[in-house]
């Protein structure tokens, strides 16, 4: 320990015994048990108590009838959990009646503080911690303990009644495991008593009337199987799987969802997935459960490696079934191949149908996330959403192994269920079964339900589908994009789907068009972009900027889309809303510009009234956006596309990168908001890259081209803007621009290290503006540098300790344990106010 931690303790220890005292806040509590346990994990809880007897006499003066806090209460039997976890200290503590008297019966459990919430929920903590060893163990059974845990799994808290769920198993896993785990039986009745009195109760449970009884066996069970990986799980389960069978006899099952989630811990444990009895309790949940209910377990099954293929079949079943129902009730059934074809189980009857809409619309949407989950399984890792985000990025990431996808998988019954239930969202279903008349009223105007399901209508984009099936999707997606119902999250949602298959109808390798009907449906919707551009919401203004921005990244090569987007109002749109009065909508029109721009799309206006007036160039106008906007997300807007331009090539650049970066910088060093000073440092360090190569271990820069890009970069004063930033007072910066300075170095010292330190220029003026920069005037700048002075003052630096600063938390001093223990002394004035580390 600390020796000024030492000095504090006694102190600290004084306080909290006080009923006097004003009680520690929660959290100062928690950072003080925090620190206990590192300092006992790190070395001897004996020596530490020996060390410091102020701690002892803590714990005992909590046995003392008096008024105590239940507060520091629980914090002292955290405490004496911590130090005991350590057998010896176990047994120090033994010696004198501690322990008994703070978990037994004459500490608080026979006391009015039991009352308190906080007491159990520190008794049990305490305990949990200490349960580490044989010693802990026969304490427990000798004391109680074991029927008072029972007690608090019913107990009123959900906090104290789960954490005595988790103690139960962390008895059990200490009675069953150690040195003789390899000799334990299979058979329950030949475990230890401890575990055996554990596996009774749990029995006890699991044939109890009470639901509640049984929900906290099942609770212990699952948080077992799925923490707990011994031999003697495997005789658990063997003891208690026919009394969880069992439930299922019951009606209604009790439990459902902890059962679900005991079963599918189960099924991910590597000692029990082997069971054949777990596979058929499994498919008998499946079918006596609500679908519902079943979905959760359903959607698992699917997900696991080692699974018997008829449950495979049964659970995709069940989760198809609200889709199916679906055709069912708009009279598409017949006209589709059988969505349930393969597929244990029938068809839902109308009957079957929830009666309430909240349930409905409950059981659709779980419907639709769970077969969006499936997508890895079939070849599209990502929702729409997602999807269309990835591909705006620009990339690609290889999904991780999956396992055997659902087959057959009915790529189109889901399409056509799909756009059904679209079409009875927003009224344009005309159903003629009492069915579908109560899924249209149920359904009509339901936000949730469109959000959900156009978000699997875009992952669905990945697979194939039948012609007319696909004119029908975009058909769909057109009329949501052009409904004024539509609102702002669904336009949203409808712009990604149509990216989506958009991008998935591009015609095959070879060509660099559309399809024909994809290039039909691409000049209705840029004519629904140009509305939607002009509406009154900021929100949807944004959205459609942002279906352009990643419309025009993947599409803006090809010969259709550019001959559309040209013939439309859309680019001169996209223009205007720079000077858009929502900084939101400025920001996506900056990224759209820049888009455009790069693949030349933002020709300039053919109105007459346009004709006699210069028309700016993208760059300027952007510039002007970096230079007079007041809001920060569309200046950071701005960078990112400077910076990707400058790395791209981008013609208006590329004439005179050097004055381009020049005019950037000076912008950006003068910015107020930190994110953009960033984005001009990364724009700095493509710079450098254009210049100097790519960062590597080989790949350091000969001596006349760094001489060459040295000196523009000391044009660009791009050295005045990273030494400046490297003091500023945004961490962030400071640490873009030490980055950005090492790497320099890295391509800089290598070709310049023979130069001996005397024989350098004087750079006295430009370490003592760093100084000042450092203490923070920032007003005087550095003027001219000459190369050579860069690289000395390069050489002198210890960017490496920088950076090493940097990457501490600001309030690394803050959290140490000595200023814990003063701020917690000086709250009840023991310290003088020279001493608080009052930050």
């Amino acid at each position: 320990m600390d020796p000024e931690c030492a000095r504090l303790l006694p102190a600290l220890c004084d306080v909290l015994a006080d009923p006097r005292q004003p009680v520690a806040d929660d959290t100062c509590l928690e950072k003080l048990l925090d620190w206990f346990k590192a300092v006992t994990e790190a070395g001897s809880s004996l020596l530490l108590l020996q060390d410091h007897p102020c701690l002892v006499e803590l714990l005992f003066h909590v046995l003392k009838p008096q008024d105590l806090s239940s507060r520091i209460l629980s914090f002292v039997l955290r405490l004496a959990g911590i130090f005991a976890a350590q057998e010896n200290c176990f047994q120090y503590l033994q010696q004198g009646e501690l322990l008994p008297g703070l978990f037994g019966e004459p500490g608080p459990l026979g006391a009015a503080a039991w009352a308190a919430p906080s007491v159990r929920s520190g008794w049990i903590q305490g305990l949990h911690s200490l349960a580490q060893h044989p010693s802990a163990l026969r304490f427990l059974a000798d004391s109680g303990a074991v029927d008072t845990i029972f007690s608090l799994q019913g107990d009123p808290s959900l906090f104290v009644a789960s954490a005595a769920g988790q103690l139960l198993v962390r008895v059990l896993d200490l009675a069953l495991c150690g040195p003789a785990e390899g000799h334990i039986s299979l058979q329950a009745w030949d475990w230890p008593a401890c575990a055996r009195k554990i596996v009774c109760h749990l029995e006890d449970c699991l044939r109890s009337e009470a639901t509640p009884r049984v929900t906290q066996a099942l609770h212990v069970l699952t948080t077992a199987f799925g923490h707990c990986h011994g031999l003697w799980t495997q005789g658990l389960w063997v003891q208690l799987s026919p009394l969880v069978a069992r439930l299922l006899e019951k009606d209604p099952v009790p439990a459902p969802h902890a059962l679900v989630d005991l079963l599918l811990s189960v099924a991910r444990s590597s000692m029990l997935s082997s069971d054949p009895g777990l596979w058929e309790t499994a498919a008998q949940t499946l079918s006596r459960l609500s679908p519902t209910q079943a979905g959760p377990l359903a959607a698992g099954i699917l997900k696991l490696q080692d699974c018997p293929q008829a449950l495979r079949i049964q659970a995709f079943g069940v989760l198809l079934q609200p889709l199916a129902f679906v055709l069912e009730a708009t009279a598409q059934a017949p006209g589709m191949p059988g969505l349930l074809e393969g597929a244990a189980g029938d068809l839902m009857a109308v009957d079957t149908l929830p009666p309430s809409k909240s349930a409905c619309v409950g059981l659709l949407c779980s419907a639709l996330a769970h077969l969006e989950l499936l997508q890895p399984l079939v070849g599209v890792a990502r929702p729409a959403s997602a999807l269309a985000a990835g591909l705006a990025a620009g990339t690609d990431a290889p999904t991780p192994p999956q396992p055997q996808r659902p087959s057959p998988w009915p790529q189109a019954p889901l399409l056509a269920a799909v756009v059904a239930i679209l079409r009875l969202c927003n009224g344009s279903a005309a159903p003629n079964s009492e069915a579908g008349g109560r899924l249209c009223a149920m359904l009509g105007g339901c936000v949730r339900v469109q959000r959900a399901a156009l978000d699997f209508l875009g992952v669905l984009s990945q697979g194939l589908g039948p012609q007319e099936l696909v004119t029908q999707v975009f058909a769909i997606l057109l009329e949501y994009l052009v409904s004024p119902d539509s609102s702002p999250t669904v336009l949203k949602k409808a712009f990604q789907a149509t990216l989506c298959w958009l991008l998935s109808s591009a015609a095959p390798p070879g060509c660099c068009d559309l399809e024909p009907y994809a290039q039909l449906v691409l000049g209705e919707l840029l004519s629904v972009l140009r509305k939607r551009l002009c509406s009154p919401c900021w929100e949807v203004r944004d959205s459609g900027l942002e279906f352009l921005t990643q419309m025009t990244r993947h599409q803006g090569g090809q010969a259709g889309f550019r001959q559309a987007l040209l013939a439309s109002e859309v680019p001169e749109l996209t223009r205007q809303l720079l000077q858009d009065p929502e900084s939101y909508v400025r920001a996506s029109a900056v990224a759209a510009v820049g888009q455009l721009s790069s693949w030349g799309l933002l020709a300039a206006p053919s109105s007459p009234e346009h004709a006699a007036t210069p028309q700016k160039t993208p760059l300027e106008e952007l510039l002007l956006v970096l230079t007079t906007d007041s809001e920060g997300f569309p200046r950071r807007a701005v960078m990112r596309v400077f910076t990707e331009w400058l790395r791209d090539g981008y013609a208006d650049v590329a004439e005179d990168p050097e004055r381009f970066v020049a005019r950037v910088l000076q912008a950006a060093s003068g910015d107020l908001d930190w994110e953009v000073r960033v984005q001009g440092l990364e724009l700095a360090l493509a710079f450098l890259e254009q210049l100097l190569g790519p960062c590597g271990p080989s790949a350091v820069a000969p001596p006349g081209a760094l001489a060459q890009a040295l000196q523009a970069l000391c044009r660009v004063q791009l050295f005045e803007f990273a030494f400046r930033s490297l003091f500023d007072c945004d961490r962030p910066v400071a640490q873009k621009s030490c980055d950005l300075l090492l790497f320099l170095r890295a391509k800089a010292i290598p070709s310049s290290n023979s130069q001996e330190a005397g024989d350098g220029p004087d750079v006295t003026s430009v370490e003592a503006a760093l100084r000042r920069w450092q203490a923070g005037e920032q007003g005087q700048p550095l003027g001219e540098l000459a190369p050579e002075a860069v690289l000395a003052v390069l050489r002198s630096m210890d960017l490496e300790a920088l950076q090493d600063t940097l990457a501490e938390s600001s309030d690394h001093v803050e959290r140490s344990p000595q200023s814990l223990l003063q701020d917690m002394l000086a709250t009840v004035g023991v310290l003088g106010d020279n001493e608080a580390d009052c930050y």
